[in-house]
């Protein structure tokens, strides 16, 4: 009876140590999964990480390229400088032939013109930037000679033009303007008989061996001209 139930207690002690080990092995075995799940899970999440940021990093390696062209791109072009007008008058520079008309009696009505024929010598000043032209017309009655200074403005790009009469030894008030497209306008104002009047001086028709130029006077503020001196000039030389 004793040896029974010694037998017993033993087998049931096996089967208990049984379960032990078979329990432990078994939590082995699940703790092995779970680490290895766990790292499979990690390496998964770390590959995708790492994915995202090399395609962060392609696409602002990328980008940046784009910004760069962007940038560029949006800069204005720089501001090209204003022409400058210095050589205008270059045109003019030697010894001219000089077909003259002259209305006798501007601002009256009057349409008698007087004509002259002439010479025009212009000798250029400071490289360019300044000219001085001397004027000798005639015809059966009438002598006349003239001088007129050309002056450049390199701040306005403008040049003025001053007229001085050898009869009274005076200079006028200059005409101040520019040329543009081949055309020079020059405009004042000044006194006539005692009347405020606008003053142009217009040169065109230019090429290397011939010009055109002609003055009028406005009394009504620019409405109207009236030409009182044209004259067509031919090179003779340089």
């Amino acid at each position: 009876m004793v040896q029974a139930q010694r037998t017993t207690l033993l087998e049931e002690n096996i089967m208990n140590t049984t379960i032990e080990v078979t329990k432990k092995v078994t939590n082995r075995r699940i703790g092995r999964r779970l680490v290895n799940e766990t790292l499979r899970r990690g390496a998964k999440k770390n590959f995708y990480v790492a994915l995202v940021i090399c395609a962060i990093g392609w696409t602002q390696g990328t980008s940046f390229p784009q910004a760069t062209q962007a940038s560029v791109g949006s800069q204005s072009p720089a501001a090209s400088p204003a022409p400058s007008g210095q050589h205008d008058f270059d045109f003019h520079f030697g010894t001219w032939k000089a077909h003259n008309l002259l209305l006798a009696h501007p601002l009256s009505g009057s349409t008698t013109w007087v004509e002259l024929n002439g010479t025009v010598t212009v000798r250029k000043i400071w490289d360019g930037r300044a000219n001085l032209e001397e004027i000798e017309s005639s015809n059966a009655t009438t002598h006349f000679q003239g001088l007129t200074l050309f002056l450049y403005n390199p701040a306005s790009h403008q040049w003025s033009q001053t007229f001085a009469n050898i009869d009274d030894g005076t200079v006028g008030q200059p005409l101040i303007g520019e040329f543009k497209n081949g055309r020079g306008e020059f405009f004042n104002r000044e006194l006539f008989h005692g009347r405020a009047i606008l003053v142009r001086f217009v040169w065109s028709d230019i090429t290397p061996d011939s010009h055109h130029v002609e003055q009028s006077f406005s009394d009504d503020g620019g409405k109207t001209w009236e030409p009182n001196f044209v004259a067509t000039l031919t090179r003779e030389s340089k």
